[in-house]
């Protein structure tokens, strides 16, 4: 080969050798990166090319897809709707062509649109059959009925809450509602309609935050649900070892390097009170001093683990819970009666019922049962985890007696239930620059059946601007609501 034809050849060469490396570039190294990249629209394309996947609870779908009709960007082929989308936009988020994804409909995307790497041989034998590509589903642990009831009752108290219901046993989420909320399929295109739909859902034009999940994002002082940690925090710390034995705790209470008194709500038998006495009248200075005599370091020992400070992964992230570390024995005190820096999600307070009820162990929350794949076989199962054991498991059986007798003969009785043994606790949590704004309203509780099953625990949380400040307590407002979910949980079990 003479010299130039051998330049020549070299030179074609070195172009093969970097187009294999170009191409091996792309394909490989960045493939990740571009398939992840927002400017490319094959990505989107593909996506919305084929049906969704569903999200089921009880067995039917709670979502579904449409031949899209949105104008201008028809290259998408179908469309997410939902069935009573603003009931369940807490559980499932939203899929919109034009706005992305959030929730389960973003954190099992691979599933519900069938690109998840465990659907490759499922996507090859359909390729080679010529079936066309279909996503898999996601089960959830969701109980309908309870679900509808928890929503419901929001919605008929009107002003904003959320409501978290548990199983003890196994941790699994079976209500999960906050309220205002939205509807998803209302955006889920890229028309014009749907761009002033999720406008007009926008923080800035609604202040109600519609779209803000209330049972998982947002933190609210507990008031008097938390304490039902600073009880568990006296039975594990040996400060106390009964419900039935007199506390050191005088009246007036003056908190510790201080001139102020703590007060209670009204004249109720504080002085010297019982534990349970305590948390059936719900007394601010017994636990307000149980918490400065155990410290900072073990109320916060206590409280993490119930799991604040620690967000939770459902596997929707929650919001961590607050209770504040170094403060002062007045802090301790007015933390341990859930005010000053002490902050919790509706899940959080869920949480401390559900361990309480489940004789003391903590098990971690979860709405995934498990994935399917199109063909409905399953390709992953969610097995029960223990998070925690907060308390032991006769320390637990006694702050059960005491929730049990809030319901019996305390603040609860709103949330008792004909044959079924509900145990609860109501708070009142103060909001607003020296509590000048109505307060929220908590309530927490469990129910056990005759045979000592605790199929369910719930916390609720109201905050409702227009509401009568007087009229306004856990026991009035969040207690109805409670009673509606355990018994929906009871009845769907029967």
């Amino acid at each position: 080969m003479n010299k130039p034809l051998r330049r020549i050849a070299i030179f074609c060469g070195l172009l093969v050798l970097t187009l294999l490396l170009r191409d091996n570039w792309l394909q490989y190294v960045k493939a990740d990166s571009l398939r992840e990249d927002t400017a490319n629209r094959r990505v989107t394309i593909a996506r919305y090319s084929t049906p969704r996947g569903d999200i089921i609870v009880d067995g039917s779908p709670i979502t579904g897809s449409t031949a899209s009709s949105s104008s201008g960007l028809n290259d998408l082929k179908y469309k997410r709707t939902y069935k009573n989308g603003p009931m369940w936009a807490p559980v499932t988020g939203f899929a919109s062509q034009a706005f992305g994804a959030t929730q389960l409909e973003n954190l099992e995307d691979g599933i519900l649109t069938g690109n998840d790497d465990r659907l490759f041989f499922r996507n090859t034998l359909d390729m080679i059959t010529g079936k066309q590509k279909s996503g898999g589903n996601v089960v959830t642990t969701l109980n309908a009925a309870a679900q509808k009831a928890a929503y419901n009752g929001l919605k008929t108290q009107g002003g904003k809450g959320a409501v978290v219901a548990l199983d003890p046993s196994t941790g699994k989420i079976l209500a999960l509602a906050s309220y205002p909320s939205y509807d998803p399929s209302a955006f889920a295109g890229t028309s014009d309609t749907d761009a002033t739909a999720w406008k007009k859902l926008q923080k800035t034009y609604n202040p109600n935050d519609p779209m803000l999940n209330r049972a998982l994002r947002e933190t609210y002082p507990p008031g008097s649900t938390f304490k039902v940690v600073t009880a568990s925090a006296a039975l594990e710390n040996g400060l106390y070892n009964s419900a039935d034995q007199a506390t050191n705790s005088p009246l007036p209470y003056v908190m510790p390097g201080t001139t102020t008194e703590l007060k209670n709500e009204g004249n109720i038998p504080c002085k010297n009170a019982t534990m349970r006495i305590a948390l059936q009248f719900s007394c601010n200075t017994v636990f307000g001093k149980i918490g400065a005599d155990l410290g900072n370091d073990k109320m916060l020992a206590e409280a993490k683990k119930f799991g604040f400070d620690a967000q939770q992964f459902t596997p929707v992230r929650s919001s961590a819970s607050v209770f504040s570390d170094n403060m002062n024995q007045s802090q301790t005190a007015l933390s341990s009666i859930g005010q000053y820096n002490t902050a919790a999600t509706p899940l959080q307070m869920a949480m401390v019922a559900s361990a309480v009820a489940n004789d003391g162990k903590l098990m971690k929350p979860y709405m995934i049962d498990k994935l399917q794949s199109p063909g409905l076989d399953t390709i992953s199962q969610t097995d029960p985890q223990e998070l925690s054991q907060p308390l032991t498991s006769s320390n637990a059986q006694i702050l059960q007696s005491m929730m049990e007798t809030v319901v019996k003969d305390g603040t609860g009785k709103n949330a008792q239930i004909n044959g079924v043994t509900v145990g609860g606790k109501t708070g009142t949590a103060q909001h607003g620059v020296e509590n000048s704004e109505n307060p929220y309203a908590w309530f927490i509780s469990y129910a056990k059946l005759p045979d000592g099953s605790k199929p369910v625990a719930v916390a609720v949380v109201i905050e409702d601007d227009q509401a009568n400040r007087d009229d306004i307590s856990g026991g009035g407002l969040a207690a109805p609501i409670a009673k509606s979910v355990m018994e929906a949980v009871i009845n769907s079990k029967k």
